[in-house]
């Protein structure tokens, strides 16, 4: 059981409100940035006073209530957007990267990324034709009804309205510092939510702000689809253990609240991937040849499957593929050649 520590973003979201800007540490302030029809409710934006200005680690979504509240938290903190130098994105799903560009617009800030999440950035919000194509078939192979495929493809282009797309002008290589004058900022590359997903480490105040890496209640989706890695599963649960030895007092994540005691949360996100590759076995035990879909069906989720919309179940149905991959490494299934693939768990 992790330790709250952002006691007043727990009660807020408890209470289901907006948690109130807060100064984390000397110099370091924490803004809410709403996310608009989403259960998460907000990106918390992180604000780090610079002798000239203003850094902030991710920057939401690219609304104009998002715009106005990143604005206000910034006042409150005793800057404005155009104080903005540097805006360190921790990956491109758009409540991170979505208000980045026009924050650079306003301020003329620079734009970090990592070359993976960067690499992406056309393909994903430009022109997203080949990755709908190569989204389909996957789809297909994952075994999602005729009815549905079409919905099931598009449902993230609804997303791209959110970004204003913007090429990064640095690009954060794993382990090297990073250029925000008066912090000790380290990227961390933790690859598995978003393939260039990184952390951002400071030694000297034993601090880690995680992104979606780590989360204190919640975890991240990990799933395959046509941008991913071949296993993000298996990368995911390498970049948990890539950040346990890190100095850490306290986690800021990007959504929900901050918490103590890192090992312990790590511990709990490794045991909920265990025991869904456990609960993946057992579905194939009842069901030899089930599909993809078919085991996202019957797998427990925070709400009846019925319940999921369309974007929501296509996350479900790529996250249990991503298990499924690593059980196949593992040699505890079995895939069958054809569309849509089917699996088998293996004897014993």
């Amino acid at each position: 059981m992790v330790q709250i520590t952002g006691i007043l973003q727990k009660e807020a979201w408890d209470r289901h409100v907006l948690p109130p800007v807060e100064q984390v540490r000397p110099g370091l302030w924490s803004i809410p940035v709403p996310i608009p029809q989403n259960p998460l409710r907000y990106v918390l934006v992180y604000a780090l006073e610079l002798d000239d200005g203003v850094a902030i680690v991710d920057a939401g979504w690219n609304t104009d209530e998002a715009w106005q509240a990143l604005c206000d938290g910034l006042l409150q903190a005793g800057g404005s957007i155009a104080d903005v130098r540097s805006v360190l994105v921790t990956h491109i799903h758009p409540d991170h990267y979505g208000l980045a560009g026009r924050v650079r617009e306003e301020s003329g800030a620079w734009i970090g990324l990592h070359p993976a999440d960067a690499a992406m950035l056309g393909a994903r919000y430009l022109e997203p034709d080949d990755l709908l194509a190569r989204m389909h078939v996957l789809l297909e192979e994952a075994g999602v009804p005729p009815a549905k495929l079409p919905d099931l493809t598009m449902a993230s282009m609804v997303l791209r309205d959110q970004v204003r797309a913007a090429d990064p002008d640095v690009l954060f290589e794993d382990g090297r510092r990073v250029e925000v004058p008066g912090w000790d900022l380290t990227a961390v590359w933790t690859p598995g939510h978003s393939p260039g997903h990184v952390c951002f480490h400071s030694e000297e105040r034993r601090l880690l702000l995680s992104g979606d890496h780590v989360l204190p209640r919640i975890t991240p989706n990990i799933g395959i689809h046509s941008q991913q890695a071949p296993n993000p599963l298996a990368d995911y649960l390498a970049s948990l253990d890539k950040v346990r030895p890190l100095p850490t007092d306290e986690v800021l994540p990007a959504h929900e609240y901050r918490f103590a005691d890192l090992g312990a949360r790590l511990d709990e996100l490794i045991a909920h991937h265990q025991e869904r590759l456990v609960e993946i076995e057992d579905l194939l035990a009842a069901g030899p040849g089930s599909t993809a879909w078919d085991l996202s069906v019957g797998l427990t989720w925070s709400r009846p499957w019925d319940d999921i919309h369309d974007y929501m179940q296509r996350a479900a149905v790529s996250e249990t593929l991503a298990h499924l991959v690593v059980l196949e490494e593992q040699g505890r299934v079995r895939r069958r050649a054809g569309t849509p693939a089917r699996f088998d768990r293996t004897a014993g």
